[in-house]
């Protein structure tokens, strides 16, 4: 009985439902009742007043019938022993049950006490009956079905900061385990236990993988030395170049492992500034860069580290594939656009937005003097997509290919 009394009275998705409907039902009966008396009893509103459905005549109106054995009823005339004033009361129906005059079907007698609400109800009363209860009803569902989705609204924006979270490598929020009813308290339990293990995977997976690269480092140096002072054979230098290779790769994925970790508030940098200092630096080293028009001012919120890896990067592809780059920067409407354009032979449209994929590499780029590990591209949108920015790639018409950044002003 305890058992049974303890899960009445919890606050369950079934309780609020079934409370929901019928406190919704009897509201809009007793609103529609309510309505439809005072409309209809209302001076002017009467069924004097307004066409009325048709009746029946009350019982006991008119002639009654006869019952067997009983003499035929008297016609309406003078009576010798009637006293006197009786004639007059004979003329008139009579009403047994109510004990007064009757009047034409369909009417109130003349002196009956208090309104009778339903009584000859006129047509129009029943279409606001009918628009009364629609109204309440629909009502009382909007406002239920805000109430009873909430918890599912919650959940989506839970699930949402979810992937933002195991995307840049850091602890999920949790969601609030002590409010609603018990089977939203349930869900966000599991909700929180599944998101600290996503989490621990996800931590896993790159410690670990990091571990691996890092360790693989060291006899590929061992190897590359033994290589190298080895007697020159036809076979060595493409040994030399394969570990080189795996070397490069290694490299590339624990930079991306400690990008997904790398911590930090974001700073305000100026764009504008670090490009021209990355656009003189490597015209000072004799690089074919050129700066388009002036770098101005322009402020973001980012780490300067991770910015300045990304701009390596797209500088360095258009330099290895295109073999030249033209840097410009421009504000639109509160966010700054960095385009950097290459004289290369572009990227096939299909192929524009897999070179994002980690480790995918273009037939053109498995070249063992120019290609690169296949993460250069991937690492560069990850850490804008961590700064709030954008990185897009696109054929230009005149030929080449045009990497555009864009990142909102601070």
């Amino acid at each position: 009985m305890k058992r049974w009394w303890t899960g009445v009275l919890r606050d369950t998705l079934f309780k609020r439902l079934f409370l929901l409907m019928w406190a919704a039902l009897v509201a809009s009966h007793l609103l529609a009742f309510n309505v439809t008396t005072r409309v209809h009893t209302m001076p002017g509103g009467g069924p004097s007043h307004v066409p009325v459905l048709p009746s029946l005549p009350p019982m006991g109106l008119g002639r009654e019938p006869m019952s067997p054995g009983m003499p035929p009823p008297r016609e309406h005339g003078p009576d010798e022993h009637a006293p006197p004033g009786a004639d007059n009361a004979m003329r008139e129906p009579f009403d047994p049950t109510m004990r007064q005059p009757a009047g034409p079907p369909g009417q109130r007698p003349p002196n009956a006490q208090g309104p009778q609400p339903f009584e000859g109800l006129p047509a129009s009363a029943l279409w606001i009956d009918y628009l009364v209860r629609i109204a309440a009803i629909g009502a009382a569902a909007w406002f239920g079905a805000r109430w009873l989705s909430a918890p599912m609204r919650r959940l989506a924006e839970a699930a949402d900061r979810l992937g933002h979270a195991l995307g840049k490598n850091r602890a999920p929020p949790p969601m609030d385990e002590h409010s609603g009813t018990l089977e939203v308290r349930q869900t966000a339990q599991v909700f929180n236990t599944m998101a600290q293990r996503l989490h621990a995977q996800f931590e896993a997976q790159s410690m670990l993988l990091a571990a691996i690269s890092h360790d693989l480092r060291t006899p590929l140096a061992r190897l590359r030395m033994r290589l190298e002072t080895m007697e020159e054979q036809p076979q060595t230098p493409r040994c030399v170049a394969d570990v080189r290779e795996m070397d490069a790769l290694i490299g590339s994925v624990l930079d991306m492992v400690r990008n997904s970790h790398a911590s930090g508030e974001p700073e305000r940098v100026d764009l504008g500034a670090l490009l021209q200092s990355l656009v003189d630096d490597l015209v000072e080293e004799g690089r074919p860069v050129v700066g388009d028009g002036e770098m101005t001012q322009a402020i973001v919120l980012a780490q300067p580290a991770a910015l300045k890896r990304v701009l390596d990067n797209l500088i360095g592809n258009a330099l290895r594939y295109g073999n030249s780059a033209r840097i410009a920067l421009a504000l639109h409407a509160g966010e700054v656009v960095v385009t950097i354009d290459d004289a290369g032979p572009g990227i096939a449209p299909d192929q524009l937005e897999r070179v994002f994929q980690p480790f995918y590499r273009l037939e053109s780029s498995r070249n063992r003097s120019t290609g690169g590990a296949g993460l250069g591209l991937y690492i560069a949108r990850d850490l804008m997509q961590r700064s709030g920015g954008e990185l897009t790639l696109a054929n230009r018409a005149e030929g080449g290919l045009r990497a555009t950044l864009r990142m909102p002003l601070a």
